[in-house]
């Protein structure tokens, strides 16, 4: 039961919440104990709030996903974590998230109830909508980053930022439409009524404008951004960046895989390599030229 109930708060989607840490990161503020204890916190807080999340959206999707060839494994939709301890706990664990954060910064209590309040429109009702649900999601990195940045007094930090993490966003949400939408085939409208707005042919257009204006969007950063070193040596960092996004393309068209993000990410050795080395050459670029 420990089990369950642990894997119905879905673990493994906590690693989107490292959005959290751009502002401590991007400005410069690794050395600053303070700040970095703080956003810690609010890493905790913020995996917590969207277990929330998460356990609700199971429950307003719990009958598609028992239809579902993967999802009805999940907790909650197999019926191993029953619907009223799943709604104590979405309640419980959503109530003692807020109030922590409320208790840390009145800015980041705001930005965590945005989040609590849009999520669950989009897991009621708005993820039933084409194009509005991936831009739902999108908007959820967005206050991630935006939650980091109300948690450290910012003085360097890009809102390039904020337009490449929208952009990022938008990219991986349509590569894991895409991903679905092959998975179910002719059956993907009984899973998700917001299946009857996409196609596959619609969904690869979409995924190439904006896979070209993110990489686009994160050259303009290396180069524009006020607070990078005057040697513009952030722009080495763009062969990592252009690399994982043709590795993800490569990962959802070729392999068609790609309709669980995280999985991708804790199973591909190439994309986790591209990652770390880009993550790697920013921190020597930021802290060590």
């Amino acid at each position: 039961m420990i089990r369950d109930i642990f894997y119905s708060l879905r673990p493994k989607q906590w690693f989107k919440n490292f959005f959290i840490f751009s502002a401590l990161v991007f400005d410069r503020q690794l050395t600053n104990s303070k700040s970095v204890s703080t956003t810690v916190l609010g890493f905790i807080i913020f995996c917590a709030l969207s277990s929330s999340v998460y356990v609700f959206n199971d429950l307003f999707d719990i009958e598609a996903d028992k239809n579902h060839p993967l999802k009805k494994n999940r907790p909650i939709a197999s019926g191993r974590v029953s619907i009223s301890l799943a709604i104590v706990l979405g309640f419980f664990i959503g109530f003692v998230s807020l109030f922590l954060a409320y208790w840390l910064s009145f800015r980041f209590f705001q930005i965590c109830l945005y989040y609590l309040v849009i999520n669950l429109f989009y897991s009621k009702w708005l993820k039933h909508f084409p194009i509005i649900d991936v831009l739902i999601i999108a908007s959820g990195f967005v206050l991630r980053v935006a939650a980091g940045v109300s948690l450290v007094k910012v003085e360097r930090f890009s809102p390039w930022l904020y337009v490449v993490t929208t952009l990022l966003a938008l990219f991986i949400g349509f590569g894991k439409r895409r991903a679905e939408l092959a998975l179910l085939a002719g059956s993907a409208n009984q899973h998700r009524i917001v299946f009857d707005g996409y196609t596959l042919e619609f969904l690869d257009q979409l995924i190439t404008i904006v896979s070209g204006t993110t990489i686009i969007g994160y050259s303009f950063y290396t180069f524009s951004a006020p607070n990078l070193p005057n040697n513009h040596a952030m722009m080495l960092t763009i062969p990592f960046v252009l690399y994982g996004i043709f590795r993800y393309l490569y990962l959802i068209k070729v392999k068609e895989s790609g309709g669980a993000p995280e999985e991708l990410l804790m199973n591909d050795k190439p994309l986790q390599l591209s990652i770390i080395l880009w993550g790697l050459s920013v921190l020597v670029i930021f802290y060590f030229t």
